[in-house]
């Protein structure tokens, strides 16, 4: 259900870094706020994918396609598979079968209703 297309966000450059912050910095302070994004979510098996995409328009399925789009760019050989075990700490399979629930007609109407808003992801098709 979480095919992560709708709505642009803006540019990774175009997002605001504290004055005087060094690149290299910056890249290291990013990539242990996305460890621990990830940490967070595959621990909260709990949340769903879809109440994420219709709460924020994106999921865990959307990370690993902000993933691959990177490692694409670096010319890092990996696959939608590869990027999806890297969020959920597993294979997306075995997630599905211990912690994925069948949608609700409620849920699927409000994501139907906000698809608009859900992240559009260059470079991750």
């Amino acid at each position: 259900m979480s095919d992560c297309a709708g709505s642009n966000i803006p540019a990774i450059d175009a997002i605001a870094a504290p004055k005087g912050l060094d690149a290299q910095t910056r890249t290291e302070l990013e990539a242990a706020a996305f460890r621990g994004l990830v940490a967070h979510l595959q621990n909260r098996t709990d949340v769903q994918n879809i109440d994420l995409m219709n709460l924020a328009g994106f999921c865990r399925n959307c990370l690993a396609k902000w993933y691959l789009a990177a490692a694409r760019q670096h010319g890092v050989d990996l696959d939608y598979d590869g990027a999806r075990e890297v969020v959920y700490g597993m294979t997306y399979d075995d997630w599905k079968d211990r912690h994925q629930r069948d949608a609700s007609d409620e849920q699927k109407r409000i994501y139907a209703e906000t698809t608009h808003l859900h992240a559009v992801i260059p470079g991750a098709k």
